[in-house]
Order: structure tokens, then C-alpha cells, then sequence
């Protein structure tokens, strides 16, 4: 599943890699890109609510039952812009806080490389 999430053409073009892929825990890092700015040097807002998402689209796949079905989307993300990113590579580091049927809710935070936070969101995403 990591190899097809950073295979579909949005994701490759963010360029973000999977670092860690646990059951339930996975962590991306989007790597800086000038053109991933709205002024030059911060990231675009709508860029880190992606990185968010993708990451934790992931975590939902992470630990689950393919037998289940494998159609998903995003039915609700909320995001926190806790500092202006910029600069410097985002990890975003997703889990899974709890599945019900369908329904898989995840907590992600993006954070620069020195660990000081820069978005946090919640998700609901849906595999059928």
C-alpha cells in the first residue's frame, strides 16, 4: 500500500515518501519545494492539508482488512495551523485512533525536522 500511495500522480508530484509503515502508525515526509509555496518561502496551506491527509489515508490502510474493501475516500478533515512552515521538510506523522465498521479516524501532525510542530488534523476516512 505505501508504494501506491506515493505512486498516484498527485502525491508523486508533492513528492512525499513513506518513512515508517506500522499497523494502526505511519509517518510521510514531504520534502521542502519552492513551488510548494504560496509566497516563496511558507508552504501553501491547501499543500499541508494534503500532506496531512495523505498521511493519514495511510494509516487507515495501515492495519486494514483488505477483505473489507479497498474503495476510500476522505469524509471530513479538520486542520490546525499551529506555525508557519516553511523552509524545511514536513513529517507528518498519522494514527489511527479508533475503526468503527467503515469508518477509520485518524489524528496527524505535521512537524519540521526539528520536532516543533506545524498543523495538526483529524480525519475521518472511509474504506468499503
Amino acid at each position: 500500500m505505501p508504494d501506491l500511495f506515493v505512486s498516484t500522480p498527485y502525491v508523486s508530484w508533492l513528492g512525499m515518501v513513506v518513512e515508517r509503515y506500522e499497523p494502526d502508525e505511519v509517518t510521510m515526509r514531504l520534502s521542502w519545494r519552492h513551488e510548494l509555496t504560496n509566497d516563496g518561502r511558507n508552504y501553501h496551506g491547501g499543500v499541508v492539508s494534503s500532506a496531512l491527509d495523505t498521511a493519514g489515508g495511510l494509516a487507515a490502510f495501515s492495519n486494514h482488512d483488505f477483505d473489507r474493501g479497498i474503495r476510500a475516500a476522505t469524509i471530513s478533515l479538520t486542520v490546525q495551523f499551529v506555525a508557519g512552515a516553511g523552509g524545511a521538510d514536513i513529517l507528518c506523522h498519522a494514527r489511527v485512533l479508533r475503526r468503527v465498521r467503515e469508518l477509520i479516524f485518524t489524528e496527524i501532525t505535521g512537524a519540521d525536522p526539528d520536532g516543533r510542530v506545524l498543523a495538526h488534523a483529524v480525519q475521518t476516512y472511509r474504506i468499503a
